[in-house]
C-alpha cells in the first residue's frame, strides 16, 4: 500500500465519521502515520488542511440535508458537531456565502466539497524537472545552538513565517551570541517539536563544536540525530526553496522507496554565498529509512 492509498484509507474513516468527533490522532492512525506527518502530507498533496477538509465535508453534507429533509437547522447543526445553530449558520455562511435558512429556500448550486480521492493525485516523481533529485547520504549527529520560533502547518503559515524568523535572527544578531561555532558561515533552520494539531518549532541557529552548558539565556540546544537523509540542494530564488519543500512532501516522499523516519527536517544556508531573496544557496535534509 503506497502513501496515497494509506491517506485514502484515512479519508474513508473521516467520511464514515463526519457526524462523530474526529481527532487527528485517530485519523492519522488509519494511515499509519504520525499525526503531524499525516497532516503535512495531506495538505501538501491536496492543498488544504485536514481540519478544513472535515469542515467543508460536514457543511456540504449538511447542505444536502437542508434540501432533502425538513429537519430543523438546529438538529442538523448538532449532527455535524456544531454546538449551536448560530455557530453552524456562521460557519455555513463563511463557507458558502449564504445562510442555511436562505439556502433552503433557493435553488442555487453550492461550491460544495465532495469526497476527495487521493489516488487521483498520483504523480510522477520526475514531473517537476526544475527540482533536483536528492542525494541519499549518511550524517553524523550535529550539535546546534539557536533561537526557537513557533509556527504552524495550517494554511501553510510556516511558508510566510520562516523567512521572518531568519530576518529576526540576523537583525537581533543572535548569531553573535553562539559560543564554539563549528561552521560560522552556515545557518541552520530546524523543524522540530511537532504537535498533533499542526504546530511546531523552527529553530534558527548554528552548529557548535561540542555541547555546552553555557548557552545564552532564551537559546536552545538541539542534537540533530545521525543517520540516513535525503539531501536536496537548492540554488535560486526563495520561491524555489518553497517549491522544493512542497515537492518533497507532495511528490517525492509519496513516490520514493523511502519512509520518513522520526526526527527533525532541517536546512542549511550558506550565508556568505547567499543573497536574499534572489540567489539562495541551501541544502534541505529529510530523515529517511
Amino acid at each position: 500500500m503506497d502513501d496515497y492509498e494509506r491517506i485514502q484509507h484515512a479519508v474513508r474513516f473521516m467520511e464514515e465519521n463526519l457526524q462523530n468527533e474526529l481527532k487527528v490522532t485517530d485519523i492519522a492512525s488509519k494511515a499509519c502515520f504520525s499525526p503531524f506527518h499525516f497532516q503535512r502530507l495531506f495538505q501538501a498533496i491536496s492543498g488544504f488542511s485536514v481540519q478544513e477538509y472535515i469542515r467543508r465535508r460536514r457543511l456540504s453534507e449538511a447542505a444536502g440535508l437542508l434540501k432533502e429533509t425538513d429537519r430543523t437547522i438546529l438538529d442538523i447543526a448538532i449532527d455535524f458537531q456544531y454546538g449551536s445553530q448560530e455557530a453552524f449558520s456562521r460557519a455555513f455562511a463563511n463557507c458558502f456565502g449564504i445562510t442555511p435558512g436562505k439556502y433552503r429556500k433557493t435553488n442555487i448550486d453550492l461550491n460544495d466539497q465532495h469526497e476527495i480521492n487521493f489516488l487521483d493525485f498520483k504523480t510522477s516523481i520526475n514531473e517537476d524537472e526544475s527540482i533536483p533529485r536528492p542525494n541519499i547520504i549518511q550524517l553524523d549527529s550535529i550539535q546546534i545552538v539557536g533561537y526557537e520560533y513557533h509556527t504552524d502547518l495550517n494554511g501553510e503559515r510556516y511558508f510566510a513565517d520562516i523567512p521572518g524568523f531568519y530576518h529576526d535572527f540576523g537583525a537581533n544578531e543572535y548569531y553573535m551570541q553562539i559560543p564554539g561555532k563549528a561552521a560560522p558561515d552556515m545557518s541552520y533552520g530546524i523543524s522540530c517539536n511537532f504537535q498533533d494539531e499542526g504546530g511546531f518549532s523552527f529553530v534558527v541557529g548554528e552548529a557548535v563544536q561540542k555541547p555546552t552548558e553555557t548557552i545564552p539565556e532564551s537559546f536552545v540546544h538541539l542534537d540533530i540525530p545521525g543517520g540516513t537523509y535525503a539531501m536536496f540542494e537548492v540554488n535560486g530564488r526563495t520561491e524555489l526553496v518553497q517549491n522544493t519543500r512542497r515537492y518533497i512532501y507532495r511528490t517525492w516522499l509519496p513516490n520514493a522507496n523511502y519512509e520518513r523516519r522520526e526526527g527533525p527536517d532541517f536546512e542549511v544556508t550558506d550565508v556568505r554565498r547567499s543573497c536574499f531573496p534572489d540567489d539562495m544557496k541551501m541544502k534541505i535534509y529529510i530523515p529517511i529509512f
